[in-house]
Formats: structure tokens, C-alpha cells, sequence
């Protein structure tokens, strides 16, 4: 069973990657819904703004008790995410609360250093809230993929987003849950697990890139693919190594190299995006979350590669 420090520091780590994560896809879908489905995108936002709350909490409790190695990832917020989110709004009209990312770029000075009894409570009812919220996104994000491959909406996403940004949602519910109970997680198939995941979260992000740029960024467009096609074959390895754990520590290695491959790609991405470099309908903020998710992979990814 976990201790409450470690209960406390796992929440609050997952939650501030994840509740900023949870609210974007919201934002993603209400960006993407065209007028005859207005009262879909005043769902997403309600969604959007729900998870803004319950981000704002954390970061609130977590100023000067989260991982070191949390801060220093660029996973909670990147240099670029103010600007990104200044100007997705300055685009979309849709408001974005800043006053959380400006209190998220703060955290990294530290902070007073909170007694964990007086924690564990509020960190367990932040959790539940956010447990109770986030089937209701879960299955917003199936009504939109299933309305979409049966012709009864249009959208400016792809179905095959849809479905990614779903199995994120599930995911992160299946997280919260497991420390809401105290589990103790083995590591080694804890690593099988994300591995496999995040490999495929990899590759399509590669591929939507590749959709997403202008027919003329062709050198972007092959480097986007051959992206796609490596994490391909990196999801396939940690899918046979979930049977051979012997191949784990191979496919932890290449995993990494390749994710850290990615990150500058999609760092320089985000950067050229916004400055009016690259040629794509990419929204600045779609470049500075796929980012973010690069770097959440890479550190745990070396976590894995110091444990497995």
C-alpha cells in the first residue's frame, strides 16, 4: 500500500500533467465543431472549465511539494505554452485561462514545504472529483467519434484524434483510480504497459502533424512520416515484449532515443509555428501539447531505463 507521501506526490504529479491535458482536448473539440453543433462545443467548454477548476487546486496544494524531476521535464508547461495559448485564443476566440500556466511557470521556484497529513484528504477529494468528471468526458469524445464514422456530424478533427484523445481520458482515468486505491504498482509491467502506449501516442501524433502541414513543407512531411513509421514498429516491439520481458530493457532504450528525437522535432515545431515559419493549419497550442506529452514519455521513460 502506498505511504501517504508517496499518495500525495503521485497525485499531484499526475494530476498537473494530466487535468491540463484533459482540459486542451476540450478546447480541441470545441475549436473543431462547426455551428450547427453549437451545443456540442458548449459542452467541451463546460468540460474545459471544469478541468481549468480542478488544475487550478492542484497547482495551488502542489507549490513546493512535486517531483523535481516533474518541474524540470516541461511536461506541466514549456516555454512556449503562454504564447501558445495567447495567441490559440487570439485565433479561435476561445478563452483560455493564462492565470494558471503563469502560476504552473512559478513552480519551479519552489515554495513552502506542506505538511502530508494535512494532504492526504484534500489531495483523495481532488482526486474523486476529478474520477467523477472525467466519464462524462470520456463520453462526450465517444458521441463525437461514433457521430463521425456514421456521417451525423462533421468535424475539423480526425476521427483517428478523436480516438487518441479518448484513450488518453481512459487512461489517466485508470491512473487515478489505482492511487486512489493505494496501489503499489510493479514496475516492470507498469513499463510494458505505458510503453506500449505511449509508442502509439507517438506515432500518431507524427501522423497528424503529417496531415495537419501545408502540402509544401514536403522536407516536414517526410521527417513527420518517417516518424510515424518508427513509433509504429516501437509499438509492435512493446507489444512483443509484453510476452518476452526479456526484450524489455531493448525496447526501453530505442523508446527512448526516439522519443527524445521526436521532442525536438515537435520543439521545434511549436517554435516555427509560432513564428509564423511553417506553413500548417496547426493551432499554436496543438504544437505545445503534443510537446508536453513528448516530455511526460521521456521522463518516464528514464525512470524505466534506470529500473527495468
Amino acid at each position: 500500500m502506498l505511504s501517504n507521501e508517496d499518495f500525495v506526490r503521485q497525485s499531484l504529479d499526475l494530476n498537473l500533467f494530466f487535468l491540463r491535458i484533459m482540459k486542451e482536448h476540450s478546447f480541441f473539440l470545441e475549436a473543431g465543431f462547426t455551428p450547427v453543433n453549437a451545443d456540442l462545443a458548449r459542452q467541451a467548454d463546460a468540460f474545459k472549465t471544469q478541468f481549468e477548476t480542478l488544475l487550478k487546486e492542484v497547482v495551488f496544494i502542489a507549490d513546493g511539494f512535486i517531483s523535481p524531476d516533474l518541474v524540470s521535464s516541461g511536461e506541466i508547461v514549456t516555454g512556449f505554452t503562454l504564447n501558445a495559448e495567447r495567441a490559440t485564443t487570439f485565433f479561435t476566440g476561445i478563452k483560455l485561462d493564462t492565470s494558471i500556466t503563469m502560476a504552473e511557470l512559478s513552480l519551479a521556484k519552489g515554495g513552502h514545504q506542506p505538511n502530508i497529513q494535512t494532504l492526504v484528504q484534500r489531495v483523495a477529494d481532488l482526486n474523486q472529483r476529478a474520477i467523477v468528471l472525467l466519464p462524462g468526458l470520456i463520453n462526450l469524445k465517444t458521441l463525437v467519434l461514433d457521430s463521425m464514422l456514421t456521417c451525423r456530424i462533421f468535424t475539423f478533427n480526425y476521427p483517428l484524434l478523436i480516438d487518441h484523445i479518448r484513450r488518453e481520458a481512459i487512461l489517466f482515468l485508470e491512473l487515478l483510480t489505482r492511487l486512489q486505491n493505494r496501489v503499489v504498482i510493479d514496475i516492470a509491467r507498469f513499463a510494458l504497459e505505458q510503453e506500449s502506449f505511449w509508442n502509439r501516442i507517438m506515432a500518431e501524433h507524427a501522423k497528424f502533424i503529417r496531415g495537419l502541414l501545408d502540402p509544401t513543407e514536403e522536407a516536414l512531411f517526410q521527417t513527420a512520416d518517417k516518424f510515424g513509421r518508427e513509433f509504429d514498429m516501437l509499438t509492435a516491439e512493446a507489444l512483443a515484449a509484453q510476452t518476452q520481458i526479456n526484450l524489455l530493457p531493448q525496447v526501453t532504450r530505442k523508446s527512448l532515443m526516439e522519443t527524445a528525437a521526436i521532442r525536438d522535432f515537435k520543439r521545434q515545431g511549436t517554435e516555427g509555428i509560432l513564428a509564423c515559419k511553417i506553413r500548417s493549419i496547426i493551432i499554436p497550442l496543438l504544437g505545445d501539447h503534443v510537446l508536453r506529452e513528448a516530455n511526460h514519455y521521456l521522463r518516464l521513460l528514464k525512470i524505466f531505463s534506470m529500473t527495468v
